[in-house]
């Protein structure tokens, strides 16, 4: 009926302007949202392309990073004579920015009215609050809630190219910045994903210290990242390996490594239908641990990187 009306309403060149104009818009939002499709050969081989080849199917990612940070960002309550302290400890091999409040206060002398923001440095504490009861007799009633975000907001990044964290390829980028599967929140908005075999050898693209790594799980495990890496750069930003070969991690927490130093192997933990790096820089930008855009020194389907080599 529908089309029956639109014939009698417009003439026949009309229509057909009307038809390509749709098939063109239809073009454009498909080219803004193009689709990458694994296909796995008789022989094991893995392809990732832009062609529905038959037996393949839609590459789709979800990268969403979690870390457990609870037990080495803490608040502990020391109790003494004249009343209680509380101490936040940074186990971690980073700095941290932190904010403590204390509210439905009862009885208690030393709460703050307003919450106290503190940069923690790596690998120790700090007593922020001290409490005392107004009437000794009775118990002081109070609620503490700490925040923390890894980082020190306060350093500036620098804005220089990072050569190609692996040794191999060349290899492709199949999600880029703002990928419709996963790059597309606060953590992750700039990570690349680049396809590569499992075991390529991953290096370190800036040197620095390692501040958290994961080297067990198997398969898709409990962290959507599956294995990782993450890296504190001298000038606050974090290089973050994700989906790595399970027992492949050379690096320990805390150790200092220099640029090209051998990190991990690839693989395909995690929330990974395919073997790649997801690799993303982030930095603390005020309570907040965020993606930052970021450039490698040459483009990813160039020549293997011989400059850097691994250790």
């Amino acid at each position: 009926m529908f089309r029956n009306l639109l014939n009698s309403l417009f003439p026949l060149n009309l229509r057909a302007l009307c038809g390509a104009l749709l098939m063109l818009l239809a073009a454009l939002v498909q080219a803004q949202t193009p689709t990458i499709y694994k296909h796995v050969a008789a022989d094991g081989s893995v392809t990732y392309t832009d062609q529905a080849l038959p037996g393949a199917s839609v590459f789709e990612l979800n990268d969403n990073m979690v870390e457990q940070l609870d037990l080495q960002v803490r608040l502990e309550t020391i109790k003494y004579e004249a009343g209680e302290a509380l101490v936040v400890h940074n186990d971690l091999y980073a700095p941290v920015q932190i904010e403590l409040a204390v509210s439905n206060v009862s009885n208690a002398l030393g709460a703050p009215e307003q919450p106290i923001p503190w940069i923690l440095l790596p690998r120790s504490k700090i007593r922020l609050v001290s409490l005392a009861p107004r009437d000794p007799q009775q118990p002081m009633r109070y609620t503490p809630k700490l925040r923390y975000a890894l980082g020190d907001p306060r350093l500036l990044p620098k804005n220089n190219p990072y050569p190609l964290p692996w040794i191999g390829g060349p290899f492709q980028l199949t999600q880029g910045a703002n990928g419709q599967y996963s790059h597309f929140t606060p953590k992750g908005r700039y990570a690349l994903d680049i396809a590569m075999p499992e075991g390529t050898p991953i290096i370190a693209a800036r040197s620095g210290v390692v501040v958290k790594t994961e080297n067990h799980q198997s398969g898709r495990g409990q962290n959507p990242s599956g294995n990782f890496v993450r890296i504190l750069h001298d000038d606050g930003t974090m290089g973050v390996y994700l989906h790595l070969m399970r027992n492949s991690v050379a690096v320990r927490e805390g150790q200092r490594v220099e640029l090209g130093e051998k990190l991990a192997l690839s693989g395909n933990t995690g929330n990974s239908t395919g073997p790649h790096l997801h690799f993303v820089v982030q930095r603390n930008v005020g309570m907040a641990l965020e993606s930052i855009p970021f450039n490698f020194a040459q483009p990813v389907d160039s020549l293997p990187n011989f400059a850097v080599m691994s250790r």
